[in-house]
């Protein structure tokens, strides 16, 4: 359907960002599908002048954007969608938007491309040790027959636990079926079993996945209720051997809890987010040859950015069709969500 009107649009993201996202050809489709000012793109909405926010209708924005004001919102009366080119938007805008009708969408669902990637990928390597067998090998070299004689090197029949049903969960869960992997645990507690069981996992209990997991993936929010919430009473509970990754967020994990498994040789990890992070030189997770830390780059970068700039033209080209907003979040949904 040809677009009639085009919306008055403004970009708000750090400028490395809209450099990422934003190239030639999208740049093109935005401005067949919104009315833009020049510049296209600001860095802060203290840039934005009285008579822009006057006409605003559509805020596209992305990493390095700030909570939207209130005084914003009260400034552009025409406001009536956010798209954010990024993955969560926790803090983007204020109740009083949602309360004002404002619909807001995410490129959560992007985003979860690669993170799930890299956490199939992270499956896999825990499988065969091949990690901690690399740091191994740098000190004392090794070859085939060390390695068949150990017999546990094997992606086959490993029963992996999935904390967390989130969008990046669910993904994980379809990329498991290209192994032939053992059960997949999952445990969310407000996750459907019935979905969980038709995406290829089983809904149990937190302590059941953690009793059983030999490689256990952390997929849920930073929450005041998740905060802390694999500490060492649910690290404990792991096998002897397992591995844990994280590529959600390094404070729902304990990590001295952690540096005590990993240093004890009990648990293998692999980290793509910390808390703080990044860690400070001379942690000790950094010299552990049995933990390794990845600068957070599970997320989208390079050209996989260029998926949140296309959901973004696509979610705006469905508004302007008056189609089903993909990625739309509410203000009860935004509080369950990363």
């Amino acid at each position: 359907m040809p677009v009639t009107r085009r919306p008055r649009t403004v970009l708000v993201m750090a400028p490395a960002t809209f450099d990422q996202l934003f190239g030639p050809e999208e740049l093109v489709r935005l401005r067949a599908l919104a009315e833009v000012s020049e510049p296209v793109c600001v860095a802060a909405f203290d840039e934005l002048p009285p008579a822009t926010l006057a006409e605003l209708e559509v805020l596209i924005t992305g990493w390095g954007c700030s909570e939207i004001p209130e005084r914003v919102l009260d400034a552009a009366p025409r406001l009536r969608l956010v798209l954010h080119a990024a993955g969560s938007a926790r803090g983007l805008l204020p109740a009083a938007g949602y309360r004002r009708g404002i619909e807001v969408a995410t490129a959560a669902e992007a985003n979860a491309v690669p993170v799930a990637e890299y956490t199939l990928a992270a499956i896999i390597f825990a499988g065969k040790r091949a990690l901690p067998l690399a740091q191994q090998g740098r000190r004392t070299p090794a070859g085939w027959g060390s390695s068949f004689a150990a017999r546990t090197l094997s992606n086959r029949q490993r029963t992996i636990g999935i904390v967390g049903f989130s969008k990046i969960g669910r993904r994980v869960l379809g990329l498991l079926r290209a192994l032939e992997t053992g059960p997949v645990l999952v445990a969310d507690p407000i996750a459907d079993p019935d979905v969980v069981r038709s995406a290829g996992g089983e809904l149990v209990p937190l302590p059941d996945v953690l009793t059983q997991a030999e490689i256990c993936s952390l997929h849920a929010p930073l929450l005041p209720s998740t905060e802390g919430m694999i500490g060492a009473a649910e690290l404990a509970l792991l096998p002897d051997g397992a591995t844990l990754i994280n590529t959600a967020r390094g404070g729902i994990l304990d990590h001295h809890a952690l540096l005590t498994e990993c240093a004890a040789g009990r648990l293998d990890a692999i980290l793509d987010v910390t808390d703080p992070e990044p860690l400070p030189a001379g942690h000790p997770l950094l010299d552990l040859p049995n933990v390794t830390i990845t600068p957070h780059v599970a997320g989208s970068l390079g050209s996989e950015t260029r998926r949140l700039s296309a959901f973004a033209l696509d979610a705006l080209a469905a508004h302007l069709e008056s189609r089903p907003l993909p990625g739309a979040l509410t203000a009860a949904s935004i509080g369950v969500s990363a």
